[in-house]
C-alpha cells in the first residue's frame, strides 16, 4: 500500500525540516524527486539522501515568490523528469508580532511566501497534471489557520487562505482526476521553533493532549498517504497533525 513508484514528487521547502522529512518519506515510498529551495548546500545533502535511497532526484534553486522564475523551474523539472505527478506545497515563513506592531512588509511576507508562492506553484504544475488527467496537491498549512493565534494575524492568515486555496483548487480539478488536499501541522519541532522559551514550550505542550510537539517525522506519512492511490477519493480535505491540539 501507498507506493508511488514511477511517480515524480516536486517538494518546496525541500531543505530542511519539515520539507526535508517529506522527501526522504516519499522517496522510501518510491518517488522521484525534484527538490526546491534556495538553501544550496542543504538541497544538496537532501539530494544525496533521496539518491542513497536508490531514487532519482534533482535539485531546483527559487523563488517561490517570483512567477517567471516558477514558471521555468518546473519547465525545468518536467523535462528532466519527463513527468510530474505530485506537488507538496512546504515552503513557508513565520513574521511574528502582535497586530498593533506589525508593519506592512511583516504582514505581506508570509502571505508572498505562504499563500502567494503556493498560488504560483500550483498554477505552473496543474498544466502538467491536467495533460496527463492525473495529480496530487498537498499544501502545507498550518493549524493556526484554522484556529487563529495572538501574535500571529499575518502566518494565520496566510495558512487560512492556503486552506481555502485547497478547497477551491480540488473543486476546480477534480474532474480532471487532480486531488488538493492540506495538511495542518501544529507545533513541530524545527527550526522555525527552536527558538522558543521553555517557558512559552511548557506551555504550548500543556494544550496537546499527546503531551508532546511533534517532529517533522509525524508529518511525512501524511503526505504520503495523501499522495497515494489509496487516497484517490479523498479531496478538499484539511488533515490536522497536531496531537490532539485542536479538539
Amino acid at each position: 500500500m501507498f507506493s508511488l513508484k514511477d511517480n515524480v514528487a516536486v517538494v518546496t521547502g525541500a531543505a530542511r525540516g519539515i520539507g526535508r522529512s517529506i522527501s526522504l518519506a516519499l522517496a522510501d515510498a518510491g518517488a522521484d524527486l525534484a527538490l526546491i529551495d534556495l538553501l544550496i548546500d542543504d538541497l544538496e545533502d537532501v539530494r544525496a539522501e533521496v539518491q542513497a535511497k536508490g531514487r532519482k532526484a534533482s535539485i531546483h534553486l527559487c523563488d517561490i515568490t517570483d512567477p517567471e522564475v516558477v514558471g521555468a523551474t518546473f519547465n525545468d523539472i518536467a523535462e528532466q523528469h519527463g513527468s510530474l505527478h505530485i506537488l507538496v506545497n512546504n515552503a513557508g515563513m513565520t513574521r511574528d508580532n502582535l497586530l498593533i506592531r506589525l508593519s506592512l512588509e511583516d504582514w505581506e511576507a508570509p502571505i508572498r511566501i505562504n499563500l502567494t508562492g503556493t498560488f504560483y506553484c500550483t498554477k505552473a504544475a496543474v498544466r502538467f497534471m491536467m495533460k496527463q488527467r492525473y495529480g496530487r496537491i498537498i499544501n502545507i498549512a498550518s493549524v493556526v489557520g484554522i484556529t487563529g493565534n495572538a501574535g500571529q494575524t499575518n502566518y494565520a492568515a496566510s495558512k487560512a487562505g492556503v486552506i481555502g486555496l485547497t478547497k477551491s483548487t480540488a473543486k476546480e480539478l477534480a474532474s480532471r482526476e487532480i486531488t488538493a488536499n492540506a495538511i495542518a501541522p501544529g507545533f513541530i519541532a524545527t527550526a522555525m521553533t527552536a527558538d522558543l522559551p521553555a517557558n512559552a514550550r511548557k506551555k504550548l505542550t500543556e494544550h496537546i493532549p499527546l503531551g508532546r510537539l511533534g517532529k517533522p517525522e509525524d508529518v511525512a506519512p501524511a503526505v504520503v498517504f495523501l499522495a497515494s492511490e489509496e487516497a484517490g477519493y479523498i479531496t478538499g480535505q484539511t488533515l490536522p497533525v497536531d496531537g490532539g491540539m485542536i479538539i
